[in-house]
């Protein structure tokens, strides 16, 4: 007989969580326990582990808040993380054990926060149907902009442009280890000035991050006669280089500082990924999208990619008893 039992992750379960999502279809280094837990002290976690017939089979990266778990609302994305020969029947079986735990412990609603398909190393979309089987609701989509590195759509005049003048005036990329020029000079300044906001990491903990994941996340400086003009901070996964911040100075049109950086980019450093991911340019819970940002991603080649969030009631795990006939 089969037999599934959910657990709340605990430190005694470091290694196996973390080898877990190592070798998952859907998991990256943002769910590695020393990425997960650099802002423990602004999230009650509540990442669930489930085991069938005591072996590892799922985990679920997640914080309590209300009545509610989310997962995770300190990251990009998350939802359930499996592994790469993961048979249907079994996701479902996951999947309901999951539900059933939470609805006995009083957990009323689940909220996904689906990882895009362009982080899966394997098909990986059992868990959508799942949202329709449970009568999920759609709570955000947000749209990506992601150029596939391998079919790539031809830069526009405009951005070319651009790097032709960065070439002009000389500019000069350096990839840092240090964080603090960018994040004191041009990051923080620019966010309060256009959005009144604050970097979602501060310098502290990117700096942390980075030795804790020195391959993973890189500093790009964009640098005019010795002095920075522009940056980005790439999180680096197995398929994808996402540009976390982009930021240039006030004078960035003028040099094509951003242009030159990010054709550089696209097309030397990363250009044996599969994908490039300029992230959102969504506003307002992804009803709006800020038109000039998006015009400007998809004049080096990216196109749409959307990311789903749902809210499913535990209480409807019952639904997944009955799926095959």
């Amino acid at each position: 007989m089969v037999n599934y039992k959910v657990i709340k992750y605990t430190a005694s379960k470091f290694e196996a969580w973390n080898n877990f999502v190592l070798k998952s279809k859907n998991g990256t280094f943002l769910f590695n326990r020393d990425f997960m837990e650099y802002h423990q002290d602004r999230f009650q976690d509540y990442s669930l582990m489930i085991y069938r017939n005591e072996k590892l089979i799922g985990v679920l990266p997640g914080n309590i808040l209300d009545s509610g778990v989310y997962s995770h609302q300190g990251l990009t994305y998350g939802g359930l993380v499996l592994p790469t020969d993961v048979k249907f029947e079994i996701v479902i079986e996951v999947f309901r054990a999951l539900l059933e735990f939470l609805s006995v412990n009083g957990i009323q609603d689940l909220v996904l926060k689906q990882v895009p398909k362009i982080y899966h190393t394997r098909f990986t979309e059992e868990t959508q149907y799942l949202m329709f089987l449970l009568k999920a609701e759609l709570i955000k989509r947000e749209t990506l902009s992601v150029i596939s590195l391998d079919a790539k759509i031809k830069i526009s005049n405009n951005r070319l442009e651009g790097f032709k003048r960065g070439v002009k005036h000389g500019l000069v990329i350096k990839e840092e280890d240090n964080f603090e020029l960018f994040w004191d000079v041009i990051l923080i300044k620019n966010l309060k000035k256009k959005h009144n906001a604050a970097p979602v990491h501060s310098l502290e903990e990117i700096t942390l991050l980075k030795t804790r994941f020195p391959k993973n996340i890189r500093q790009f400086n964009v640098y005019h006669h010795g002095v920075i003009v522009a940056g980005t901070t790439i999180f680096e996964s197995d398929l994808v280089a996402h540009s976390q911040y982009i930021s240039g100075s006030e004078n960035n049109n003028a040099l094509g500082s951003l242009d030159f950086l990010h054709v550089h980019l696209i097309n030397e450093v990363f250009k044996n990924k599969k994908y490039f991911d300029f992230g959102t340019s969504n506003e307002n819970n992804g009803m709006h999208i800020n038109k000039g940002l998006q015009f400007w991603k998809e004049g080096f080649g990216a196109r749409t990619v959307t990311q789903d969030f749902y809210k499913i009631q535990t209480a409807h795990y019952d639904i997944l008893n009955t799926v095959f006939i």
